[in-house]
């Protein structure tokens, strides 16, 4: 089936709709189509008689041509004359994807066209007609806009000039790897694409082209130079920054700024801190500027073949450009794309920093899972990995999961690799925001909390040994049986729903204290495919959250039952760590949670009696009602 482009020229009537789409049709050797002459005879007589037309007698008349052009579009292609004044018309006309059709409006204004049909022998248009069409035209965004006041030469020259100009689709700004993935995607996916890369001498030299060189495609240009970069863009314009987190972030977009016009759409691909993004939305609104701050998950691959995305920030940007960002998504078990349009202000890096933060805590529970089976067990990696495999193939299926059996089992001459790996994690800081986000709203957010810890700690290589060889505490080893590896299994499962429990209710509150109203299902759904931390527990999640979105995920009835019946073993495993002399944070940091939580009487009154006592900071009391506070003279 072949593809091809329809032309759809429109304006008010008068504006010479027929006489260019004519000449465009001939130059182009494909049909030609004037809308005119399908209206149906109702309209005709309608107009005839100088009475305008409403969106009813219009409905019938834009599907009729909405389904020519559907047809035209797998055959030879069509120039398509048709007065289209409303955007909801337009719409209507779209039949097909819209990077097969090129929209070109005829502008001019009444008192020209007035005149022009006012010369017309036998012209059925009367003028009142003309003035209503005026008072019914919403001007495009894009596409290609032209004025009418030149010779028909002119204007189809000056058509002929931009259409072969093939302005891209989009521009991405910032070809590291995962600019470049993303990039690749695009095109594959048949966008045509305008990419920059700056040039620093002996540092970045010729990234831009010498990626364009690489590309399989025809539809990719490639700049050093920021204005050409962007005057090769489409209008309204859609440029992806993948550049550094923080203040490269703001170079770029200053250095944008006078070049773009309003309504033109920045989205910052990056791992920003959503606070920044709060401000740049604010910033660039009142500039006329769409701004969307997008979270990326799923690495170089993801963003290569379909990563989960988080866009936030403005609705109109994103009903807009989020058609982009959709394309290349990831899809989920019912195909649709792992991309959906989270909220407003920097609420997109915020579900972004939530997902890390849960990863950090996903990454430790099977850190400290491995340590325990390879020390305490005395477990080789391959042995260790043949165990997850079991894990995975009971449900407990995850990315995360499938990454590290592949790393337990990768060799380097005859050895295992990860024995060979210094035990020195670094980080990125998202866990940390994490972290920091929960304070500031006063939620608890212990295993990730810990699992940043457990990698600060992990940094202190040099103290560390020092503290060994000072302390030489003994460690135990034992044999490891099949019924501890099924305690440790079911251990892990409920230490990761804690973990997952915990993210949730982050952004739950998050989005209420920020009103974002935040919708929990399809945050989880976006996770279940393209991104770090997608697992079948995710798509659970998704499924729980669907029907009650203000629930919390430890009080699904779906989730207590496992959890009751595992609890125990989660708090044995923690006790026979500790006792062995192994360090397991984040299992502990969940068993934690998990009885402070279902503690219907916790240790609070007494921090509240101190508190008096030494800040005379107050306290409530259970046998008065609660709106009513109390102090205590303690000394007396």
């Amino acid at each position: 089936m072949k593809n091809r482009i329809i032309y759809i020229i429109f304006g008010v009537s008068g504006s010479g709709k027929t006489t260019i789409g004519k000449v465009l049709a001939k130059n182009f050797n494909i049909p030609f189509y004037d809308a005119d002459d399908f209206h149906p005879e109702a309209n005709l007589i309608k107009m005839s008689a100088g009475i305008p037309l409403d969106d009813d007698d219009r409905t019938p008349w834009l599907q009729e041509l909405s389904i020519l052009i559907k047809d035209a579009h797998t055959k030879n292609g069509a120039v398509v004359a048709c007065s289209a004044l409303k955007k909801k018309y337009r719409k209507t006309l779209q039949s097909i994807d819209s990077k097969y059709i090129r929209w070109i409006f005829l502008e001019g204004s009444f008192d020209l066209i007035a005149d022009r049909i006012a010369r017309r022998e036998h012209h059925f248009f009367k003028k009142e007609m003309l003035l209503s069409q005026f008072e019914t035209l919403e001007r495009p965004k894009n596409g290609i806009i032209v004025a009418i006041d030149k010779s028909s030469t002119e204007i189809i020259n000056e058509i002929t000039s931009m259409l072969n100009s093939k302005k891209s689709q989009l521009g991405v700004i910032g070809l590291g790897v995962m600019g470049k993935s993303l990039a690749k995607n695009f095109l594959s996916k048949g966008y045509s694409l305008s990419v920059y890369n700056r040039q620093l001498i002996d540092v970045e030299e010729d990234i831009a082209k010498n990626f364009v060189a690489k590309q399989p495609y025809k539809e990719v240009k490639g700049f050093d130079d920021l204005y050409s970069f962007v005057k090769s863009l489409e209008q309204p314009r859609t440029i992806m920054l993948m550049v550094n987190a923080g203040k490269p972030v703001d170079i770029v977009i200053d250095s944008l700024l006078p070049l773009l016009a309003k309504g033109d759409c920045i989205i910052d691909g990056g791992n920003s801190h959503y606070k920044l993004t709060l401000e740049r939305c604010k910033r660039l609104d009142a500039k006329g500027i769409h701004f969307l701050g997008t979270g990326i998950s799923g690495g170089e691959e993801g963003a290569l073949k379909g990563p989960s995305i988080m866009p936030g920030g403005s609705k109109n940007a994103y009903d807009r450009s989020g058609k982009f960002l959709e394309t290349i998504a990831a899809r989920d078990t019912q195909n649709n794309p792992c991309c959906t349009y989270i909220g407003p202000d920097g609420s997109g890096h915020y579900i972004k920093m939530v997902h890390n933060g849960i990863e950090y805590g996903e990454m430790q529970l099977l850190a400290e899972t491995y340590h325990l089976l390879r020390f305490y067990g005395k477990k080789t990696p391959d042995q260790i990995a043949a165990i997850f495999d079991i894990w995975r193939n009971n449900g407990l299926q995850s990315y995360l999961l499938e990454i590290t059996i592949a790393i337990l089992r990768k060799k380097e001459g005859g050895d295992f690799l990860i024995d060979k790996i210094l035990d020195q994690a670094s980080q990125k800081g998202t866990g940390g925001w994490s972290t920091n986000a929960a304070l500031d709203i006063g939620m608890p957010l212990s295993t990730i909390a810990e699992s940043v810890m457990a990698r600060n700690i992990s940094s202190m290589k040099s103290q560390r040994v020092t503290a060994s060889e000072t302390y030489q505490l003994e460690t135990s080893n034992i044999a490891i049986d099949d019924v501890f590896i099924k305690k440790l299994e079911k251990a892990f499962q409920t230490a990761s729903i804690i973990n997952h429990h915990m993210g949730f209710e982050l952004i739950k509150e998050a989005s209420k204290t920020y009103k974002w109203n935040l919708n929990l299902s399809e945050i989880a759904r976006i996770w279940t495919n393209g991104c770090i931390i997608r697992s079948s527990l995710m798509e659970q999640i998704a499924e729980l959250f669907l029907d009650h979105n203000h629930s919390s995920l430890l009080l699904f009835p779906e989730i207590v039952t496992p959890v009751r019946l595992n609890i125990g073993f989660l708090s044995e495993i923690v006790s026979i760590g500790l006792k062995s002399g192994y360090s397991l944070a984040v299992f502990s940091a969940a068993a934690n949670y998990f009885l402070a939580y279902t503690s219907a009487q916790s240790s609070a009154n007494m921090i509240q009696a101190q508190r008096d006592y030494f800040g005379a900071h107050t306290y409530q009391r259970i046998d008065q009602p609660m709106h009513k506070y109390f102090h205590t003279n303690w000394k007396n």
